[in-house]
């Protein structure tokens, strides 16, 4: 059984009223809103993709987010876990883009072969969830591992953080970056406990304001065009009402099928079920739920499976995992109703056809973005933590464990960043060296690796392991 409830509003099970249930989904919605954005204009930049195209792949990203959630709230793990695109697939993608925009190809060929390695590879996530072998993993999986993995989760994001917030220098982006993360602290931690306005929508009401203080000081020309903190409203003007485009299947081409492309994508594959294990964990002890079974984290991983395929052949040019920034959202608004997080993917798609209306989130400055980063990953940090109180962290085997798995988790993505596998390989085995590189700057999935074996091969009772506590828990 669930624990007893301690500080949640709103259970998994428990439905909130309409209005209430809309607007703490909408801040689902906006709460992901920069990374599913950011995903597919680092893509298109990299592609070179012209402004339209762009636009339309930033639609087409939220409908695929918005039906995936629906068919993880249902069909899957039901925890009130949002899906969206994930950076884990950007290493194979720009491998692809390189090979084809980058040897004078153009962008519509990059976005089949993307799309292609996509498909197909969905297939190895969609097997090992619904077949059941992914969860059968779950006895050899405690706080130990988990730990380091959902922590790496907001650690290892911390170069989009405060770069991402202070970008601009000490001018306008300072402003907006720094009162929206006060606004934040504010509303989840004072206000929040005198007013149930600011305890449902802390986040929503956060970014509200940082948007507001960046179109006053835009307003009055503080900053200008190219500022990070700039709000560009031609971007609104420019935009048509209504497009239907998102939901058209292969709208860049054909897909093409490579294996050495599709075998470098079951990495990312990987890294994104190592990643979704840590937060379907991360999200069940934030909203006081029971442990994931090991059928929960099947159903869990074979329905992202499924939310893959349908992002390939709408040509998302990108995959389909849980987010953790939504994680980091229950755990301020103290909200964990699956109910809401449908209302939230009713938005995204709904949201996806109306490009003017889409449009307008396209405004937020990246100061917005950036302090949402620094109050939501820390809070999956330390969520990550926290499940270490559960096992003996006076043993000197599992601070050894812990120790080694964060440091390698920071560190090792650091050395393939600089050291890339495969490049000087025969080009037969090359895809061995992609695949290797991709998991090796995947920070969670390292840490996720070394705890799971080290914490099974080096030797140590249940309890101090956490093991006992862990099934108890649940």
């Amino acid at each position: 059984m669930a624990a007893e409830k301690k500080w949640i509003i709103y259970t998994i099970e428990d439905k909130p009223p309409a209005g209430e249930s809309i607007f703490l989904g909408i801040q689902h919605y906006l709460t992901m809103f920069g990374a599913t954005v950011l995903i597919p204009l680092i893509l298109a930049g990299a592609m070179k993709m012209p402004a339209g195209d762009t636009a339309l792949l930033i639609s087409t990203i939220f409908l695929a987010s918005g039906i995936t959630t629906w068919l993880q709230s249902t069909i899957g793990n039901r925890l009130p876990v949002i899906q969206g695109g994930s950076f884990s697939f950007l290493p194979p993608a720009f491998v692809i883009i390189g090979a084809t925009v980058g040897q004078g190809m153009g962008y519509e060929i990059a976005v089949q072969q993307i799309t292609g390695a996509i498909i197909i590879a969905s297939a190895f996530e969609i097997v090992l969830g619904w077949s059941g072998i992914i969860g059968k993993v779950k006895k050899y999986v405690g706080p130990v591992t988990i730990g380091p993995t959902i922590a790496l989760i907001g650690l290892a994001l911390y170069k989009v953080g405060a770069p991402v917030a202070f970008s601009g220098g000490l001018g306008g982006s300072w402003l907006v970056a720094g009162l929206t993360i006060i606004a934040l602290i504010l509303y989840s931690q004072f206000f929040g406990k005198k007013s149930r306005l600011f305890l449902l929508f802390p986040v929503l009401l956060a970014i509200v304001t940082g948007w507001v203080i960046a179109i006053i000081i835009t307003a009055v020309g503080w900053v200008g065009p190219g500022h990070p903190a700039y709000v560009d409203w031609t971007k609104v003007a420019e935009a048509p009402w209504v497009s239907y485009m998102p939901i058209v299947p292969f709208k860049w081409g054909v897909p093409q099928f490579k294996i050495a492309l599709i075998l470098a994508m079951v990495a990312a594959y990987l890294a994104s079920m190592i990643e979704s294990i840590g937060d379907y964990y991360a999200v069940a002890r934030i909203s006081e739920a029971p442990t994931p079974t090991a059928s929960m984290i099947s159903r869990g991983l074979g329905t992202e499976g499924i939310g893959c395929l349908i992002a390939g052949l709408i040509q998302t040019c990108n995959g389909s995992t849980t987010y953790s920034e939504n994680i980091g959202a229950i755990g301020l608004t103290r909200v964990a109703s699956r109910h809401v997080v449908r209302w939230g993917a009713s938005v995204m798609i709904i949201l996806a056809f109306v490009t003017k209306f889409g449009a307008i989130f396209t405004t937020m400055p990246g100061p917005v973005v950036g302090a949402m980063y620094c109050g939501l990953f820390g809070m999956i940090a330390a969520v990550g933590l926290s499940n270490l109180v559960l096992c003996d962290m006076t043993s000197s085997r599992n601070l050894f464990i812990i120790g080694f798995a964060f440091f390698m988790g920071l560190s090792l993505p650091e050395y393939f960043d600089k050291f890339p596998m495969g490049a000087d390989w025969p080009v037969s085995v090359r895809w061995l060296g992609d695949i290797i590189t991709t998991v090796g700057k995947t920070g969670m999935a390292v840490a996720g690796l070394i705890g799971l074996t080290l914490d099974n091969i080096l030797p140590g009772t249940e309890e101090e392991r956490g093991l006992k506590a862990w099934a108890e828990a649940g």
